[in-house]
């Protein structure tokens, strides 16, 4: 069996030795060269054409953004970056997702050597992921934090939004995804709860991002705040997030106990809470992302009464949740993501059949 080849680019030699030594010790992964800057990397990317890359945030002579963004622009191949776990480097790492990185490693603060090796599992299963993971070119730069959400079509929910509720849950490739399907959303649409494989330190950013781009407003959930229409929750890193409730409100429970399908926050400890307390009231959306967590308590969420979404292989950066919700009979509606926003609305505004494709 071919091995899946990856090139380390770090400015850190440290880095670079302990990267290699770990994906080396896998034996279907190797590491065909490392580079300390992004001017060598093109050279070792262009003579190797390897499977997949990890690259530091930040980086002398070039920027690891800058560099990213030309990678997806002129020769899109699966990213993994490796970010410090810091505010700023949470913040560059959504910028990384935004402009095509699959998916990111958080560098340890201190104990670096020992930090990395132990993280060397979860380092490997990012890279076989990336590497199976389907790359979109990007033709132009997303949008920068704080610039004007586009104008999009209103809706009035009044009525009936304090009592629906929209669940979304995803993992690799979701943080786009999401944003995607909630700039559609209008100002005063129903709560959303939404779920994201995220470590702790970069679930705060990512919510920031989203608030800038969005017209709801958009938060890390906080425990014990009521669920409120024209708001979006984002569960905590490292914290599960249920929905629960408090005489006639919805409310957020935080629960710091184990993962749950090696997760946490995990997709079903959240899709099963709405399945007990929102039941017929709640719209599902599961995104992409590897895996399995979430689908049967997706199933959960149908029996009770919930209309539920997947989004469609083609769009996905990897068909793993979705499609083990779509193999378990979870899903009414199978949409390319550019449609499930407006399918959410429409299924809100007028309770009918949205079209489906399972």
């Amino acid at each position: 069996m071919a091995k899946t080849t990856v090139v380390v680019v770090d400015d850190s030699a440290l880095i670079r030795a302990l990267l290699t030594e770990i994906i080396n010790g896998e034996p279907d992964l190797q590491v065909v060269g490392a580079a300390a800057d992004p001017y060598q990397a093109r050279e070792i990317i262009r003579n190797t054409n390897p499977n997949v890359v990890t690259l530091d945030v930040e980086m002398p002579r070039m920027d690891g953004l800058d560099f990213l963004e030309k990678i997806m622009r002129l020769r899109p191949m699966p990213v993994v970056m490796v970010s410090t776990l810091t505010e700023r480097g949470a913040e560059v790492t959504m910028r990384a997702l935004e402009l095509g990185a699959v998916d990111f490693v958080a560098k340890p603060k201190l104990g670096v050597a020992n930090g990395m090796r132990e993280m060397g599992a979860a380092i490997c299963e990012k890279i076989r992921i990336a590497a199976k993971s389907r790359v979109f070119r990007k033709a132009a730069v997303a949008r920068a934090p704080g610039a004007a959400a586009p104008v999009k079509g209103v809706a009035t929910f009044s009525r009936h939004s304090t009592e629906k509720m929209i669940v979304i849950g995803a993992s690799t490739g979701g943080t786009e995804a999401i944003r995607e399907v909630l700039e559609t959303f209008p100002a005063d649409c129903p709560a959303v709860v939404i779920t994201q494989h995220m470590p702790p330190g970069f679930t705060a950013s990512f919510a920031k991002r989203l608030d800038g781009c969005c017209r709801i407003r958009v938060a890390e959930a906080r425990q014990g705040e009521r669920i409120l229409p024209g708001h979006a929750y984002i569960a905590p890193g490292g914290q599960h997030m249920a929905v629960g409730r408090s005489g006639a409100n919805y409310v957020i429970e935080l629960h710091d106990t184990e993962p749950v399908n090696r997760h946490k926050p995990s997709v079903e400890v959240l899709f099963k809470s709405v399945a007990k307390n929102v039941g017929p009231n709640a719209i599902g959306v599961m995104l992409t992302g590897m895996g399995k967590d979430g689908a049967l308590a997706m199933l959960d969420m149908k029996r009770a009464g919930a209309f539920n979404m997947a989004q469609d292989e083609a769009t996905c950066v990897v068909y793993g949740m979705p499609r083990e919700a779509v193999a378990c009979g979870a899903v009414d509606s199978i949409l390319p993501l550019g449609q499930i926003g407006p399918a959410v609305i429409e299924k809100l505004m007028a309770g009918g059949k949205v079209l489906s494709r399972v």
